[in-house]
C-alpha cells in the first residue's frame, strides 16, 4: 500500500510537470515525499560502489530507498505519458478554467508552504522577495529559439529537472521559454525514442548533480530555503492567471501560431476586450476545487506517514 500510494503521489506529480507553470515540487511538498525524493537521490553517487562491494545489491536498494524511486518515477512516467495530450488539449479549448484550477492550486501550496516555516523573522522575509523577485523576472523573459539538435536536448532536461524539482519554479516554463517544450511535448505524443532518451539522460545528469544542493539547504537552512521557495511559487501566479490578452504571437516549431506576449487582465476588463466570456463562476469553483485536491493530499500524507510511524 506504501509504494502504491507513492505511485499515485508520483502521477499527481508528472500531471503538473506537463503544465508550463506548475511545478511537479510543489506536488511533492505537499504531498510529503520532498524530502525522501531529494535524500535518496542525493544517495545516488559513487559510494554506491563501496557499499555494493561490502554488503551487496540488496544493502544499495535500501541506502538510495530504491523501490520509493521507482514507484515514483513509475508514476511521473504514466502521467507524462497518458495525461500530456489531455493537458495540451485543455489548455487550448478550455483555458480560463484549467489556468483557474491550477491558479487555486500554487495560491494554497503557498499557504501549505508557509505553515513548514518554523521562524519568520527579517532574514527570511528577504529571501521571500528574492524568491518573488527571481521567480517573475523569468516569467516575463522574452522565449529564445533553440533547435531541438541532441545537445540541446540533453542541455535542456538538464535545466528543466532542476526545476522540476523546485517548488514553485515549473520545468515546463523554462522548457518553453528555450523553446524546446513543444519539441519535446511533441516527442511524448508521438513516442520519438531517441528524443525522449537524450532528454532523460539530460535530466538524470541535472537532477543527480542539483539534488546534493538543494538537500544540503533544506537540511541546514531550513526555514530560509522554504521562504525562497514560497517566494518562487508567488511570483510564477502572474504567468498562471487565467483571464489573458495576446498582445504578441510566435509560430512553433510545427508551424503552428501560439502566444509570445501576454497581458493580464481582470474579468470585466476581459470580456470587454476579448468579447469572451469571463467564466468566473466556473473559474472559482475549479479554483475551490483545487484548494479542496490539496487539502485533501495533505490529509492523506499525514495519514500516510502516521501509518508508516505505526
Amino acid at each position: 500500500m506504501n509504494y502504491l500510494s507513492t505511485y499515485l503521489k508520483g502521477i499527481a506529480m508528472g500531471a503538473a510537470d506537463v503544465v508550463p507553470g506548475v511545478s511537479g515540487g510543489t506536488i511533492a511538498f505537499i504531498t510529503g515525499v520532498y524530502d525522501t525524493l531529494l535524500e535518496s537521490i542525493r544517495r545516488i553517487n559513487p559510494s554506491l560502489w563501496g557499499i555494493w562491494r561490502k554488503e551487496g545489491f540488496k544493502a544499495v536498494c535500501q541506502h538510495i530507498n530504491l523501490f520509493f524511486l521507482m514507484s515514483l518515477f513509475a508514476g511521473i512516467l504514466t502521467s507524462i505519458l497518458t495525461l500530456a495530450k489531455l493537458i495540451s488539449w485543455l489548455l487550448v479549448s478550455h483555458p480560463i478554467p484549467t489556468w483557474s484550477f491550477f491558479f487555486g492550486l500554487i495560491l494554497v501550496s503557498v499557504y501549505h508552504m508557509l505553515k513548514q516555516v518554523d521562524q519568520k523573522q527579517i532574514p527570511q522575509w528577504i529571501f521571500l522577495c528574492v524568491g518573488i523577485a527571481i521567480a517573475y523576472s523569468i516569467t516575463v523573459v522574452k522565449p529564445i529559439s533553440m533547435e531541438p539538435s541532441g545537445i540541446n536536448i540533453l542541455i535542456a532536461g538538464a535545466i528543466a529537472i532542476c526545476a522540476m524539482i523546485l517548488p514553485g519554479i515549473s520545468g515546463s516554463f523554462i522548457l518553453l521559454l528555450l523553446g524546446m517544450y513543444a519539441p519535446i511535448l511533441g516527442a511524448i505524443k508521438g513516442m520519438q525514442l531517441d528524443v525522449i532518451g537524450l532528454f532523460a539522460v539530460g535530466c538524470l545528469v541535472g537532477i543527480l548533480s542539483f539534488s546534493h544542493l538543494l538537500s544540503w539547504l533544506l537540511k541546514k537552512h531550513r526555514d530560509t530555503t522554504l521562504m525562497f521557495l514560497t517566494g518562487l511559487m508567488l511570483g510564477t501566479l502572474p504567468k498562471i492567471w487565467p483571464w489573458k490578452e495576446t498582445v504578441s504571437w510566435r509560430v512553433n516549431s510545427h508551424g503552428e501560431k501560439v502566444p509570445l506576449l501576454q497581458n493580464n487582465l481582470s474579468p470585466s476588463h476581459f470580456e470587454s476586450v476579448t468579447s469572451q466570456p469571463a467564466q468566473l463562476l466556473l473559474a472559482v469553483i475549479l479554483m475551490l476545487c483545487a484548494i479542496a485536491v490539496v487539502l485533501g493530499l495533505e490529509k492523506f500524507a499525514k495519514q500516510d506517514d502516521d501509518d508508516i510511524a505505526k
